[in-house]
């Protein structure tokens, strides 16, 4: 089973979307291979946050150091138009998979 923005990736795009980005606290190395793990080639771009940079400037960190060894991204979907936020949606808890899934977007 291919995850939402990718299984969607063609009706997002035929309702407007332009392009999709997965964002990470990763290195580019295992955002790669997960996209390709995933089939998002063409799909999603896979970006790599390696030093949650971006995470930071959205404050949208989640304190994973004790299990996963540092800062990791709180889950959240941002649909941009005109290059604004139009809508954001974060995860109340950080980790769970409702408003911040593909079928969530309003248009």
């Amino acid at each position: 089973m291919q995850p939402g923005y990718v299984s969607s990736a063609e009706d997002l795009k035929a309702k407007g979307i332009k392009d999709i980005f997965c964002v990470a606290v990763n290195d580019p190395f295992v955002m790669a291979a997960w996209g390709s793990n995933q089939n998002a080639d063409g799909k999603v771009r896979m970006l790599a946050d390696t030093c949650g940079d971006l995470t930071k400037a959205m404050e949208l960190e989640l304190d994973l150091a004790k299990v996963l060894g540092n800062v990791r991204c709180k889950r959240f979907s941002i649909l941009v138009e005109d290059g604004k936020a139009a809508q954001v949606n974060v995860e109340p808890d950080g980790t769970g998979l409702t408003c911040s899934l593909a079928t969530s977007l309003k248009f």
